[in-house]
């Protein structure tokens, strides 16, 4: 993981140009549309902070991390909130959030730590509310372009939840890369429910 981040903190800017404009609103409206109207959001993972502005500006509150310092930096500038450098293994809460986002980011995570991530998520999320997250879409794990990656397909992501606690895929879908140059990349997108009622 230590690589990933020194990833993010050498290319944090250029990282920040290439996502900073991407339409995804097709994808974030779909997960708001499932959110109380105002609803208080985890950008868990965010990067330049694109979906964060969007999420505000569509009147929700949200808290934002990322595990770069300087990608934290760049969100702030982009979102006008304070971004908070956080691991995502250090995510501790409960029943705090009507919704979690972690668009491509805990895809870093080795499939190990993962589990232990996806629980700490479950917990603090509220009981009935939503996680989206995305993964590319294969079944390679390991060091891709100086980067770590546990990729999933709809059949591994339904075996690596089945002893998961508390969850539910409330839809699935693949994609392909929103970047130029990048369709012929696919990517699994799932929208989970915290399905415990406590």
């Amino acid at each position: 993981m230590d690589e990933t981040l020194d990833y993010y903190d050498n290319n944090a800017m250029i990282f920040a140009e290439r996502t900073r404009d991407l339409e995804f609103s097709e994808v974030e409206d779909k997960f708001l549309s499932l959110l109380p109207k105002g609803g208080f959001l985890l950008d868990f993972g965010c990067g330049s902070g694109r979906d964060t502005k969007y999420f505000i500006k569509n009147g929700f509150t949200v808290d934002a991390t990322d595990g770069s310092e300087k990608l934290c930096r760049i969100a702030e500038i982009n979102t006008g909130i304070k971004v908070k450098r956080m691991l995502f293994s250090e995510l501790d809460e409960d029943s705090k959030y009507d919704g979690i986002w972690a668009c491509a980011s805990i895809l870093h995570l080795p499939k190990r730590e993962l589990r232990s991530v996806f629980e700490k998520m479950l917990k603090a999320v509220k009981p009935l509310g939503y996680i989206y997250t995305s993964f590319k879409y294969s079944e390679f794990e390991g060091v891709r372009g100086d980067r770590y990656f546990t990729d999933f397909t709809s059949e591994t992501f339904q075996s690596f939840i089945v002893d998961i606690s508390n969850v539910k895929v409330k839809e699935e879908w693949v994609s392909e890369d929103v970047r130029p140059g990048r369709g012929d990349e696919k990517w699994l997108n799932l929208i989970l429910l915290r399905s415990d009622t406590v």
